[in-house]
């Protein structure tokens, strides 16, 4: 892969090459870009630049508009169909879970083991809560890849499973016996989180794929219509309203098409007709709106968390250093997908949002 990798591009100005760096990452991340993709279209823009003598914002516009007309244009359907909004397939949004979780837990230990020394007490509180925190992540975990596997209903259930698990395990917490049950090496337990980092990413992305993902209806006009709506309202992030929308319309062509062919012949693909319905100039908005809702979230509990750690007696330096800036990170973030959320793009092509001719080839 090194070997068929372009030579390195020397940008001539510095905003170019942040452009450029915008670029590669949100077809890396967003659009799951095949191998090469990023390289071959930075050598073109980079041509383009230094022959017009212009910046390359000027030139091409804005990176994230940019890297995604070169998704739309230059990668197959059948590839953009089969992921979110963050470029996943359900299995590849499991592992990047499990590694953030893995992750997380060492740098819970490092702090530990900074804070306390080498060993760590375990009781049965902090057993617990541990316990309750690791279960509610897994269902979230499941739920996300649930939601981007086109299973909405599935998704709200595993998400309700979570915070209950949560809520269960912090209202324990106080019943438990207190005192420590024995203690174990800090570098142990982050070798137990190094070993679920290497499983997260070594386990195959396509099996947890399979578990997630339903088989494609095929004769089953109720059972290809339910599957357009969830991936239209899980992977897609339409609103419901818009969703049933297209589902009518859909529905309303078949009515009228002449014969008995089923909605698979006459559509195609179910997730590229998901795909073709999502595309258009409010895609943007939808998907930022989406991050947008979830960081709120996350800044919720990262202010709990806070709140609980300056009322504390006393408070950890460390874990409140931690907590204040991850808080500050997500707040941040959170301002710039309400940015986007509420930015109205200027479309260059034609609005796909709205039902694609069942004639268009797949």
């Amino acid at each position: 892969m090194t070997k068929d990798r372009q030579p390195k591009l020397t940008w001539e100005r510095k905003e170019d090459e942040a452009w450029a760096a915008s670029v590669e990452l949100r077809l890396v991340l967003d659009h799951d870009a095949p191998a090469g993709l990023a390289d071959a279209v930075l050598a073109e823009a980079y041509e383009l630049v230094h022959e017009e003598g212009r910046p390359a914002l000027d030139l091409l516009g804005d990176p994230d508009a940019y890297a995604q007309s070169v998704a739309d244009e230059r990668i197959p359907e059948e590839h953009r169909a089969r992921v979110d909004a963050h470029g996943l397939t359900p299995g590849e949004r499991v592992s990047a879970s499990f590694v953030s979780l893995g992750i997380g837990g060492l740098l819970f230990c490092g702090f530990e083991w900074l804070r306390d020394g080498l060993q760590v007490g375990i009781g049965w509180p902090s057993f617990t809560i541990t316990a309750a925190v690791v279960l509610g992540a897994t269902l979230a975990t499941a739920a996300l890849a649930a939601r981007a596997a086109g299973r909405v209903r599935g998704a709200w259930y595993f998400a309700a499973a979570a915070a209950g698990a949560v809520c269960a395990g912090v209202s324990a917490t106080p019943f438990v016996p207190a005192g420590q049950l024995f203690a174990v090496p800090a570098p142990i337990l982050m070798l137990a989180c190094f070993a679920l980092i290497t499983a997260a990413v070594k386990f195959p992305d396509a099996t947890i794929d399979r578990w997630f993902t339903p088989a494609p209806p095929s004769d089953d006009d109720e059972a290809w219509f339910t599957r357009l709506d969830g991936l239209l309202r899980g992977r897609h992030a339409m609103p419901s309203a818009q969703a049933r929308d297209h589902i009518r319309e859909a529905r309303h062509h078949l009515a009228a098409t002449p014969g008995t062919e089923p909605a698979a012949d006459v559509f195609g693909d179910v997730e590229v007709y998901a795909l073709r319905l999502s595309e258009g100039p409010r895609r943007t908005q939808r998907l930022a709106r989406r991050q947008f809702y979830g960081s709120c979230l996350l800044a919720a509990c990262l202010t709990i968390l806070l709140i609980d750690n300056l009322t504390d007696p006393d408070p950890s330096p460390f874990w409140l250093a931690a907590n204040t800036g991850a808080l500050g990170a997500t707040l941040w973030s959170l301002l710039g997908e309400w940015r986007r959320s509420t930015k109205r793009d200027t479309p260059t092509t034609p609005d796909r949002g709205n039902s694609p001719s069942p004639d268009t080839p797949s």
